[in-house]
């Protein structure tokens, strides 16, 4: 998020940020936020306010939509939930979705990040006010480095196979236990494999871990569009995944990434294939379009469609983090 507003002020739109600290006050914090929603918008008078996740959150600022044009962003488990978490965690999720689909019903534009979550919404939205828009990524920052120097940085074995799996708080939707069980079934002597978690990782450190690795893995039940497979891509890293989100799309002809079914026999052997190798991706060329100033410009586009000129572009951007996507807070709240 942090990095979309950066690309958004780079294009020229004024952003306010009304964050909303869910893990420190409660899920009630969202039924409390009308009057600060208010006062917002009041102090700032933006042309359309931007809510960056779904679920209660998106529900509840759509619930003021007179107040401006209201844009929402939905990233995956907002709507897809969360179908192993437990089951008191499951039917949270459930009434989530819920209100996910009632806040596409009443914004004036949807935004998902993957095509694939266009059939999640389950026709709350219709058809042309839905936009696809992934989030972007910082091609001056995750870009290739000499992964040598990386991994002494790190201090990883330099002989060793190192596959980083994409999670970063143990969340069972990622399915660690299958990531594991992958990388045990890979044996060698010579290059012992090593799994390292991206977990209590700063956003400013992801790009030498990136470099660092042999491979990123992922073994997700579902995805919206994961950022860290366009990140990895840009740092030349090859991806093993299960076909979830919209992966597929991302790794489509580039050689050195591959897609495996979720068993870790399947999976060992495409990271084996990789680790055969030992190549990295030349794909920097094909991720332009994901560039933040180029879907900065895509968002633009999309508040001039909902709200009229007055001046320069101001939004008001309503953030939440869902568990796993905590790694900008700090930043994020003194933006």
């Amino acid at each position: 998020m942090e990095e979309q507003i950066k690309g958004l002020r780079s294009v020229g739109v004024n952003v306010r940020c009304l964050f909303v600290d869910r893990r420190r006050e409660g899920p009630g914090s969202y039924y409390r936020m009308g009057d600060r929603i208010l006062d917002a918008v009041s102090e700032f008078n933006p042309d359309a306010i931007h809510v960056m996740y779904g679920g209660v959150m998106a529900d509840q600022v759509v619930s003021h939509r007179h107040v401006r044009p209201v844009v929402v962003t939905f990233h995956g488990s907002d709507l897809l939930g969360e179908n192993l978490s437990g089951l008191a965690r499951k039917v949270i999720a459930r009434y989530g979705v819920y209100c996910s689909r009632r806040a596409a019903k009443a914004a004036e534009r949807v935004i998902v990040v993957a095509r694939h979550l266009v059939g999640a919404l389950k026709g709350a939205a219709v058809a042309d006010k839905i936009r696809v828009i992934p989030c972007g990524i910082d091609l001056e920052r995750f870009k290739p480095m000499d992964p040598l120097t990386c991994k002494r940085e790190l201090g990883w074995n330099t002989r060793s196979f190192h596959v980083l799996f994409a999670s970063s708080n143990g969340d069972p939707v990622k399915r660690p236990e299958l990531a594991r069980a992958a990388v045990a079934q890979l044996s060698n002597t010579n290059h012992p494999a090593e799994l390292h978690y991206l977990s209590g990782i700063s956003n400013m450190e992801v790009p030498v871990w990136l470099n660092a690795s042999d491979v990123l893995l992922l073994t997700s039940l579902h995805e919206g569009s994961p950022t860290v497979v366009k990140e990895a891509l840009a740092c030349g890293l090859p991806v093993v995944s299960v076909n979830v989100g919209d992966v597929a799309e991302r790794i489509e002809g580039i050689e050195g990434c591959f897609l495996a079914r979720p068993e870790p026999a399947d999976l060992a052997a495409k990271l084996d294939l990789v680790r055969l190798s030992r190549k990295r991706l030349d794909c920097g060329a094909r991720l332009e379009e994901l560039s933040i100033v180029k879907v900065a410009e895509k968002l633009k586009r999309c508040y001039e469609e909902v709200a009229s000129e007055r001046g320069p572009f101001r939004v008001c951007a309503s953030l939440d983090f869902p568990p796993s996507e905590q790694r900008a807070e700090t930043r994020l709240r003194a933006t």
